[in-house]
């Protein structure tokens, strides 16, 4: 990786003092109805979890890494007809692991997975991953489930040849993982588009009134548009606390039948995809995992007009840092409901808070939210 790439990852910490800025000012802020964000509005208000990122400025992509303090229960949910990913089979309950030590979302569609090869070696050297207590000198062997949107077409330059940068980001990122990170056009999100905006990586967090703490990161790279047609309106506007995302309120969400606005109108197969992570401090089992990804799938489809499209490769994982139980019985079940829920209001509030705070990549303008006129 050459000197401007390794500075294109290093945005990380000149971008802080806006997304610290967002955060702080919407940071614990209460809906009307119940519940706050957490202090930093982030996945990490999670405890247990820490986020990495890295971009190339000259590639026009990047690589987001969530790590988890030791391993974590988890499972996925595939929603989109053109998917890259690997080791998501691994997180079927029929299958024998069930927890992960990272999760990885990247740009560069299958170049993209090699992600998950350099994180996987990275915790490798550092003694994490699963093993069944072989001889000494065998390596463990880390579970990094990696998932990756298509930003190939973006304009930046891919004549990599043998060598895609995917590998080198993501060991930058690991290395830069931290309670705090960018928003915007960084990391996984760095390369994206939502609909005819320029997308990004987005994040936000919410503290229930049992005090349990859900979290979500997502790199919005979406077919559909997340804005109401004619307007600036985020479709997530109902589930905006504070003014995370502009406070403009749902005024402006109306749409005549058919019409997406500012959706990709040329959209081709595997060109777009939305990947994104939800967190949560409550033990939960495997198959509470799997049925809060699948509630939090909604999330996608209350900020986005249309998801799960063909042409997206959509797809959401949990995972649980089981800080905090669960009562058991019928109880239980209800409150892995109401988590669901919010899983999928918080992913809503993180894909309109990626589009918010995405900047144009250097040297160009234009094609923001911010570049948009009416309510």
């Amino acid at each position: 990786m050459n000197r401007r790439t390794l500075l294109g990852s290093m945005g990380l910490m000149g971008g802080l003092a806006a997304a610290g800025t967002a955060s702080a000012r919407s940071s614990s802020s209460l809906h009307p109805d119940g519940g706050r964000s957490g202090p930093m509005n982030l996945i990490t208000d999670v405890p247990g979890l820490k986020v990495g990122q890295a971009h190339s400025v000259e590639v026009r992509t990047g690589v987001t890494v969530i790590l988890a303090d030791t391993p974590a229960t988890a499972a996925v949910d595939v929603r989109g007809g053109g998917p890259a990913s690997r080791e998501t089979d691994v997180l079927k309950p029929e299958n024998l692991v069930q927890q992960v030590d990272a999760i990885v979302l990247s740009g560069g569609s299958v170049y993209g997975l090699g992600a998950g090869d350099g994180v996987t070696a990275w915790l490798g050297a550092r003694g994490r991953g699963y093993g069944m207590g072989g001889a000494p000198g065998v390596p463990l062997s880390p579970i990094v489930p990696t998932v990756c949107l298509y930003d190939l077409a973006n304009g930046g330059s891919k004549d990599w040849g043998m060598t895609p940068p995917y590998r080198d980001l993501a060991v930058t990122a690991a290395e830069a993982a931290a309670d705090r990170f960018e928003l915007g056009t960084a990391g996984a999100g760095y390369g994206a588009g939502a609909g005819s905006l320029k997308g990004g990586i987005g994040s936000a967090s919410t503290v229930m009134t049992a005090g349990y703490t859900v979290g979500a990161v997502v790199a919005v790279n979406s077919v559909g548009s997340v804005v109401a047609p004619g307007g600036r309106t985020f479709w997530a506007a109902p589930y905006e606390i504070g003014d995370e995302f502009g406070g403009l309120g749902p005024a402006g969400l109306r749409a005549a039948v058919e019409d997406w606005g500012l959706a990709k109108v040329a959209a081709r197969p595997r060109e777009n995809t939305t990947i994104a992570c939800i967190a949560t401090d409550v033990a939960l089992t495997r198959v509470e995992c799997q049925r809060v990804a699948i509630m939090a799938q909604d999330g996608m489809a209350r900020a986005i007009r249309p998801s799960h499209a063909p042409f997206d490769g959509d797809i959401v994982f949990v995972v649980s840092t089981e800080k905090q139980t669960l009562p058991e019985g019928a109880m239980r079940q209800l409150e892995v409901t109401r988590i669901g829920a919010v899983a999928a209001d918080t992913l809503a509030r993180a894909i309109a808070r990626g589009v918010y705070h995405a900047t144009p990549w250097p040297g160009t303008t234009g094609g923001t939210w911010r570049d948009l006129r009416g309510h």
